[in-house]
């Protein structure tokens, strides 16, 4: 709890720290991620699209209008020992440079995009890329898009049939998509003034794994995220704290209403924030005097 010197504690406050809008696989605009956090009453949110950065803008904006602290961030896949890991950039800086890099990583999701469209087409379904483009309007281009259009289109029941029966891993019509490597992942976080988190790490969460990933640079670990039962958390937490890593939690909100990822639902408390802001400020102190 946040407290009162002298008195009583005061209210706690809350964050979330993982969030998508339609600049990636969300289904609401920048802005409106940010009315829904004033609804459900959080001080603070990280928007984490998948690969891009173009969300921000917009979402700082309708934040200082609101009064939502919003956080620059980004979520990243990288490889580890041939496996795919979810890295989040938080408290993002400098990002000139990582945009670059994203812009490329965005053009092999486009070219991931059309051999899905190919697949799906020599299964027997006719779906369109055109289709699949409208889905994403603009945005980084996902399976979600694919599962979107095909829904749309009547060729999947729903959301998950479309990923149980084609786009998931060992599908008929999956594609593996370009590989980034979790070292690179981190120095491109670090150089845009950020800090790495391994995102929704779960039961893979290990002490082993996360020693591995610390000297490659790694900052903290999300112990609060929907994929996390009460056992996960506690390690995760107890974890963070051995290593001096900070922690971090969200929803991993895509704009859904209901289920297990809506928004705010992980009630990460504000501390957490506090931790991280901590180590931003006196790394960037660090770095301004050397």
């Amino acid at each position: 709890m946040t407290g009162v010197a002298g008195g009583a504690p005061g209210p706690v406050e809350f964050v979330d720290l993982h969030t998508h809008s339609t600049a990636s696989d969300g289904t609401l605009p920048p802005e409106q991620v940010i009315a829904a956090a004033v609804r459900v009453g959080l001080r603070a949110l990280a928007l984490t699209d998948h690969d891009t950065l173009d969300g921000l803008p917009a979402a700082q904006a309708a934040g200082a209008a609101a009064g939502v602290r919003v956080i620059a961030g980004v979520e990243l896949s990288a490889l580890m020992d041939g496996r795919e890991l979810h890295l989040l950039g938080l408290h993002l800086e400098h990002i000139g440079p990582l945009e670059a890099h994203l812009a490329e990583f965005r053009a092999t999701r486009r070219t991931r995009g059309e051999l899905i469209v190919e697949r799906l087409n020599t299964l027997g379904i006719p779906i369109q890329l055109s289709a699949v483009l409208a889905q994403s309007a603009g945005a980084s281009l996902g399976r979600p898009h694919v599962a979107r259009a095909m829904v749309e289109g009547g060729w999947a029941h729903d959301f998950k049939d479309a990923f149980d029966r084609f786009l998931g891993t060992g599908r008929p019509a999956f594609v593996p998509k370009h590989r980034l490597m979790m070292a690179d992942a981190i120095t491109m976080i670090h150089d845009a003034g950020g800090l790495a988190v391994w995102a929704h790490p779960a039961h893979e969460g290990s002490r082993e794994k996360i020693a591995a990933l610390i000297p490659l640079g790694l900052d903290g670990v999300e112990v609060r995220h929907p994929s996390h039962n009460a056992e996960d958390i506690m390690r995760l937490q107890a974890l963070t704290e051995h290593f001096r890593l900070v922690p971090s939690g969200g929803s991993d909100w895509h704009g859904a209403s209901e289920g297990p990822r809506t928004l705010g639902n992980m009630r990460v408390p504000r501390t957490m924030l506090d931790q991280q802001d901590t180590v931003v400020a006196s790394r960037r102190a660090a770095t301004m005097s050397s």
